[in-house]
């Protein structure tokens, strides 16, 4: 007697069911956004937005409200998501959180997806020019090899 083994494809059972995406207010983080959006509902996935507040030395700020700055970015770029959520309810419905953290963004974003049991992590590619003969918060999380990384242009 042979045994039969049936082969069932499962739709959209497999992938990422967080999805970590790393937000900076800059047009390419912007656009990472926008994509882990799409995955996220095409997944069912919960869609972690992440804004890494940088800290920096007293010496280096001489003064400067720094704080009060990253505050206000994360404000802004939650009224931001808010506003995008919004205008595309009933069209596209995703579920979503914003978090902040504290730190250099690719610390942070390692936290941010240890912490929130991250599957995928979406990040925009740099915009410094720098970044692409030192290295980009982008490489630096390919090369921990922890998670899918996915860098949109």
């Amino acid at each position: 007697m042979t045994e039969q083994h049936s082969h069932r494809f499962e739709r959209g059972t497999d992938g990422p069911k967080v999805i970590v995406v790393g937000v900076d207010g800059s047009d390419s983080s912007l656009r990472a956004a926008a994509y882990a959006g799409g995955l996220a509902r095409r997944q069912n996935a919960l869609l972690a937005v992440v804004y890494v507040q940088p800290v920096m030395t007293a010496g280096a700020v001489l003064g400067a409200p720094v704080a009060e700055t990253t505050n206000e970015i994360a404000e802004s770029l939650i009224s931001y998501i808010r506003e995008a959520t919004e205008r595309l309810k009933g069209i596209f419905d995703v579920r979503w959180e914003f978090h902040t953290f504290q730190g250099d963004p690719y610390n942070g974003l390692v936290k941010a997806a240890d912490d929130l049991k991250a599957d995928a992590v979406v990040v925009g590619a740099s915009e410094q020019a720098g970044h692409r003969i030192v290295g980009s918060v982008a490489i630096r999380l390919v090369k921990a090899g922890r998670w899918p990384v996915t860098v949109v242009p």
